[in-house]
């Protein structure tokens, strides 16, 4: 009897070591897939536009056959540019007012809000600033509004959890022996903070930058309704635009023959932009650990 519990305990525990292995490899899997299946879908538009061609080409025309995503990658680049100059300083400033400054009744109030900003839709991030951030930059005289300012600022918004959330945890994992050290030595709070704090957890902070920028060059429906959507190479932060997402998102239900293969290699283009960001940021984060 002792011996068939003792065969099923081991029969049960093979089975679940192999697949606890499945289900750990399992993400791999579906990721290999998809790279698959949207390079296999992209192939011929490389093919037959040519691949320098179709990175470096400003004209993106479904009628003449003509696709071109230079425009697009520029936009994208500049909204990501934009949305980093105005969060990671923000994001860097709340990180350390949540860790070293505030005292723990509002640390407790301002790090759940935070928090509550990565569940919003978004959606409403992009419906929000349609109606409230396009009129207002129109009105000072832009054209209607829509444009890179507009874009940037709405994904500002919205990276902004990643960024002070991997940065408040970079901080906070700072001994506390080196904060009392540089107080011991006669350092103030903002020269213990500067000095002492920031480089110590710098890997962590950039890597947050870094995973902030993945999560800026993905988003599409806030930027479809706020950059304009033109397919021009923008000129200056008040120009409209349109990003590599948008393009996916507004093209892909009607599009057919070429089309299709063009745009799904646009897709493999954004997968491995966003690959190569999160790679980067993941090996920065182990560097931190270590």
């Amino acid at each position: 009897m002792k011996v068939k519990r003792f065969e099923l305990r081991r029969i049960s525990d093979s089975f679940w070591k192999y697949a606890i292995y499945l289900f750990g490899a399992s993400s791999f899997i579906i990721l290999l897939l998809i790279a698959l299946f949207i390079l296999r879908e992209g192939f011929p538009a490389f093919i037959q536009t040519g691949l320098w061609q179709f990175v470096s080409g400003t004209t993106w025309d479904v009628h003449d056959k003509s696709f071109g995503i230079l425009p697009m990658i520029i936009a994208s680049i500049y909204v990501t540019i934009g949305a980093l100059i105005i969060s990671v300083p923000l994001g860097l400033f709340c990180a350390i007012y949540i860790t070293d400054v505030a005292p723990i009744k509002i640390r407790e109030i301002v790090r759940p809000a935070l928090e509550l900003l990565v569940g919003i839709p978004s959606v409403v991030y992009g419906l929000v600033g349609m109606l409230m951030l396009v009129p207002f930059i129109g009105s000072m005289g832009h054209g209607s509004g829509d444009s890179i300012l507009a874009a940037s600022i709405v994904l500002a918004v919205m990276v902004l959890p990643t960024i002070v959330s991997i940065t408040e945890d970079s901080i906070d994992a700072v001994p506390k022996a080196y904060r009392e050290g540089a107080l011991a030595l006669g350092s103030t709070r903002w020269q213990m903070i500067y000095h002492v704090v920031i480089p110590a957890a710098k890997s962590g902070i950039v890597a947050s930058i870094v995973l902030g920028m993945g999560r800026a060059i993905g988003e599409t429906m806030a930027m479809i309704m706020v950059i304009g959507n033109s397919l021009v190479i923008p000129n200056s932060i008040f120009s409209s635009a349109r990003t590599l997402t948008g393009t996916l998102a507004l093209e892909l239900k009607y599009a057919e023959g070429l089309h299709w293969n063009a745009l799904f290699a646009t897709g493999v283009v954004l997968f491995v932009f966003i690959l190569i960001i999160n790679s980067m940021g993941i090996l920065l984060l182990r560097g931190r650990k270590k």
